[in-house]
């Protein structure tokens, strides 16, 4: 099973602890408030989970919503932000056509097939010179150069990964979007330990990216059993952030 299959439901009252807490959170939301325009006024947070980086992202004359598909999220994240997060998938919202300044998705592109319909949603609801905020390539700030990384190296592939800054460039292309910025966030408390990693590779947890033949993973987690200190997490993933924005409209 990949992460992409995770119930969200199910995972909403123990997400928080176990994906870095408040200083991750904290990160995050700086890193996009640095490509958010100063002049923005809205900003929706689309697949904002349980609402703990989205009440960060908060700043003066910058009004912030949230819109989560899964129930059990959005549920949490509207204790954090009463009377502003929706129940809405990211390829449907409920908003007009160019109707906020910003849209930032964090943690999202890597868990869907369908990006391409998420950054033409994004899109659609930007007013002119407003921006789309996400994260790409996030498998890839998980390399982080660790004895971990050496053992996965040779079965490690980014050619599936939905969310390759390439793909998200090429897509926003093709949905009138123009890059305009980007920053790094470290990812507290998200570092890999060998028990762990393990763990999630024996689950199939890695397949957006493990390109070994399935008689590989029993010697690959014999391999991380080996390394010292089991329990010792590597270095906290780099995650990237990208801005595209869509251009103001000009007059003669």
């Amino acid at each position: 099973m990949s992460e992409t299959l995770l119930d969200y439901d199910a995972e909403a009252d123990r997400y928080d602890e176990t994906r870095g807490g408040v200083p991750r959170a904290a990160a995050a939301a700086e890193a996009v408030l640095r490509l958010v325009p100063t002049g923005a006024r809205t900003l929706l947070d689309v697949a904002c989970g349980t609402g703990l980086v989205t009440e960060r992202l908060t700043r003066e004359g910058l009004r912030v919503y949230g819109a989560d598909a899964s129930y059990g999220m959005a549920r949490k994240a509207a204790r954090r932000l009463p009377g502003r997060v929706a129940l809405a998938d990211a390829r449907r919202l409920p908003l007009p056509d160019a109707s906020v300044d910003a849209v930032s998705a964090v943690w999202l592109l890597h868990l869907v097939p369908f990006v391409d319909e998420v950054v033409a949603e994004a899109a659609r609801v930007l007013r002119p010179g407003g921006v789309f905020v996400v994260t790409v390539d996030k498998d890839a700030a998980h390399h982080v150069g660790s004895d971990i990384d050496d053992v996965l190296a040779p079965h490690r592939s980014s050619a599936r990964a939905s969310d390759r800054a390439d793909r998200i460039a090429a897509y926003a292309a093709t949905h009138g979007l123009e890059p305009v910025g980007s920053t790094h966030f470290t990812g507290h408390g998200q570092g890999r330990t060998p028990r762990r990693t393990a763990e999630k590779l024996r689950s199939g947890y890695f397949a957006s990216w493990f390109r070994g033949a399935p008689d590989a993973v029993d010697t690959l987690t014999a391999q991380l059993a080996a390394l010292p200190d089991q329990g010792r997490p590597r270095d906290d993933p780099d995650y990237r952030l990208v801005s595209y924005r869509r251009p103001a409209v000009t007059r003669d």
